[in-house]
């Protein structure tokens, strides 16, 4: 009777393990010349580089063919679907998708803002919309002369603002339209939801006549519209980029780059309004840049990556 009660045991503990999470984080390194990177954490604190930290795909998309700020979701169909700046200065994104993160589709430059005299498409984000069943991509774009009052506020001749655009099959996309524009020059959004409120996490690109270069946040009952005026920053005395999100039960912990000290940050909350600098705990991979944090099973994980 005991080695049958040890024998169950395991196997419950098995099939608990199996039903477990893992959490991954996608980014680039350098320049993005190398392609999709991917990291993985069981605890959201300490993350260790999958394949060694070598990539897992080599960009080919777009005229400049890199592979910077790469964005992953899971979809309701099953896949996981990718979005990535391709160039510094071109007017479209990078898009692929996999079933198992290793052996991705054919890499398709989607021309986002052709029909606008943009300078970029930088940091683009997905999110899955289950009210309208459609994906939303945003991204952020400067459009010279668009919004003249913040021209010389940022770096050099950019003055961005976030746009979106809504996808079924990631083939057939509505027009962009604006989607975030308090006034400022601002890039690197990401969205969660929360109890049915819309949380936007942005960085907030002023950089004259006083630097930002901080995170803030902006809420919403609509995914793409109608969000509020930003929060004050929630990250400390540093310039941070590129925020991504891991809701762990309670708490929130929102990740972002360091690139002037060259290392990554975070900060974590319970309820959303009193953060906490936690970049001590943070152990990263080396190199690592702007990238996106999701979750997966711990049965993918151990089929995808064995």
């Amino acid at each position: 009777m005991k080695k049958y009660f040890v024998i169950l045991c395991f196997i419950v503990a098995r099939l608990s393990a199996q039903d477990g999470e893992v959490y991954l984080f996608s980014y680039f390194i350098d320049n993005g010349q190398d392609g999709l990177h991917l990291a993985y954490s069981r605890d959201g604190y300490q993350w260790t580089a999958l394949r060694n930290g070598q990539s897992f795909l080599k960009p080919t998309a777009g005229k400049d063919k890199l592979m910077r700020d790469p964005c992953i979701i899971k979809g309701p169909d099953g896949l996981f679907h990718m979005v990535w700046t391709v160039s510094w200065n071109e007017k479209g994104i990078g898009y692929a998708s996999s079933k198992d993160l290793v052996h991705w589709s054919p890499q398709r430059y989607i021309p986002l803002m052709e029909h606008e005299n943009a300078l970029n498409c930088w940091a683009p984000e997905i999110n899955y919309d289950a009210k309208s069943k459609r994906y939303m991509i945003y991204w952020a774009t400067t459009i010279p002369g668009r919004f003249p009052g913040t021209d010389v506020s940022g770096d050099g001749r950019y003055n961005h603002r976030m746009y979106y655009a809504f996808t079924k099959d990631f083939k057939a996309f509505s027009k962009p339209a604006l989607l975030y524009n308090k006034g400022f020059t601002v890039i690197d959004a990401t969205i969660r939801e929360n109890n049915g409120q819309y949380i936007m996490f942005l960085k907030d690109e002023t950089k004259l006549p006083a630097p930002q270069k901080n995170i803030r946040m902006a809420t919403s009952r609509y995914i793409y519209k109608d969000y509020s005026a930003p929060s004050m920053p929630i990250t400390g005395n540093y310039w941070a980029e590129g925020p991504s999100v891991l809701q762990k039960g309670k708490t929130w912990i929102v990740y972002f780059d360091k690139y002037r000290d060259q290392r990554y940050g975070a900060v974590q909350s319970v309820d959303l309004k009193n953060w906490e600098d936690i970049s001590a705990r943070i152990i990263m991979p080396p190199g690592l840049k702007h990238g996106t944090v999701f979750t997966i099973t711990e049965k993918e994980f151990e089929t995808f990556f064995k």
